[in-house]
């Protein structure tokens, strides 16, 4: 912590420096902010205030991942548009260091809830008479615990590798957020067996999971041959979406970690995809790809165009 001391905060050099774009992309990344904070929470209201959703395993984790969502952008994208009005745009290590763990927190509790709904759609298609008994409560809530307790887990490890690297100069971070590959770039050392790390805690996990989940789904789409043609529809929309999502999850992180330092210069957008634009997406694939959300946003919305005409 000594030699980290020389280092009291970091220098952004953001997304682009051009400061007339910078504030077309403010009002743009604004704009999205705000659309991905009320498309989840949304989805979020739409399940709560809904019984026959809420009562539904795949919805009642589907309100995590909208929260988890929100969440991770909220850690990332204030600080970005804020920068967008700043020349210099910096953060102070204690800043930096708490950004690196939020972000990964969540990200590692995604993973986590992405695995859980992906678990539940195959007992609800493959093995449709135990649903209810493994589906239950108790599991539900334990998955969403070790979701948790898993983001913290990760989280915690990515800052163990951080606070073990001596940070005396540079400080200008080629990047907008705070990230592992940006800050070894910085470190005043030898910092090969810390990628390493990284891809193993990071890269291959995400490696891995994203392996297993496709043919998870897989497998699922080929247990739909002995299923009626309306249940074949209403899975393969249900699947689709959650296909959907979790390629848009899984490949920018894949693309972000699982490589080595310095082989891709698009770093930055892997990671804007996944912090900033994914966020926004998934509301959006959950809403147009399923019909009983829809449905559920029209009846709230009726009671509510009823409340304000009676008022």
């Amino acid at each position: 912590m000594e030699n980290q001391s020389c280092v009291t905060e970091f220098i952004f050099l953001g997304l682009l420096q051009n400061s007339k774009v910078e504030k077309i992309l403010f009002v743009i990344f604004s704009l999205v902010y705000i659309a991905t904070i009320g498309g989840n929470m949304i989805i979020v209201m739409t399940i709560i205030y809904s019984p026959a959703l809420l009562g539904s395993p795949m919805y009642f984790f589907l309100i995590f991942l909208s929260l988890l969502d929100a969440c991770t952008s909220s850690t990332v994208t204030p600080k970005m548009i804020v920068d967008f009005f700043y020349e210099r745009k910096t953060i102070s290590f204690e800043c930096c260091m708490a950004q690196l763990f939020t972000v990964h927190f969540f990200a590692g509790a995604e993973v986590i809830i992405l695995s859980a709904m992906a678990y539940d759609r195959y007992v609800a298609i493959c093995k449709p008479l135990h649903y209810s008994s493994i589906m239950n409560r108790r599991v539900c809530g334990i998955l969403v615990g070790v979701a948790w307790a898993g983001g913290f887990l990760h989280s915690v490890i990515q800052i163990i590798f951080i606070l073990q690297l001596p940070f005396c100069g540079p400080n200008v971070i080629d990047h907008y957020m705070c990230d592992l590959f940006p800050l070894l770039k910085l470190a005043c050392t030898d910092t090969h067996i810390f990628v390493i790390l990284v891809f193993a805690n990071s890269g291959s996990i995400c490696i891995i999971i994203f392996s297993i989940l496709l043919l998870s789904y897989c497998v699922i789409l080929c247990s739909l041959r002995s299923h009626n043609s309306e249940g074949q529809l209403k899975a393969l929309s249900t699947c689709g979406s959650h296909i959907t999502v979790v390629v848009l999850f899984f490949v920018p992180c894949i693309l972000t970690y699982a490589r080595p330092a310095s082989a891709f210069s698009f770093e930055k957008n892997a990671v804007l995809f996944a912090g900033v634009l994914t966020p926004l997406l998934n509301p959006m694939v959950y809403t147009f790809r399923n019909k009983e959300i829809k449905n559920a946003i029209r009846r709230i919305w009726k009671r509510l165009t009823l409340v304000s005409d009676k008022c």
